[in-house]
């Protein structure tokens, strides 16, 4: 009979792990609100019917939480550590993909959690 081997489950090594954004760093983490995954960009660009235009209402760089209404006026909160605070400013149009959690704002895409 074989010994049973000792594994980590991958939920407490991902809990463990710092983000270096944290830090003022590059983001080391894929989660909401941190750096784009390779796969989460490829997936919102193969589904461009889920886009929701938007324009940014309210920006707060040091917390970096934005502040969106789509053309219809649903708010829209988010959080992005990646940035994306830093390169808007009230009235700059973008759009959002809810289900993938990307922003895309002048080409350049960002991660973001909903608030």
């Amino acid at each position: 009979m074989s010994t049973p081997r000792n594994r980590l489950e991958t939920t407490p090594v991902r809990q463990g792990a710092v983000c270096m954004c944290v830090h003022g760093r590059a983001c080391s983490s894929f989660a909401p609100g941190h750096a784009v995954h390779l796969i989460q960009a490829r997936l919102a660009s193969a589904t461009p019917g889920e886009w929701l235009d938007a324009i940014v209402t309210t920006v707060d760089a040091s917390e970096g939480s934005l502040l969106l209404h789509t053309l219809d006026g649903a708010p829209l909160a988010l959080w992005s550590g990646a940035g994306a605070a830093h390169h808007l400013v009230p009235g700059t149009p973008v759009a959002f993909h809810p289900r993938y959690h990307a922003l895309s704002v002048g080409g350049h895409l960002f991660n973001c959690l909903s608030l």
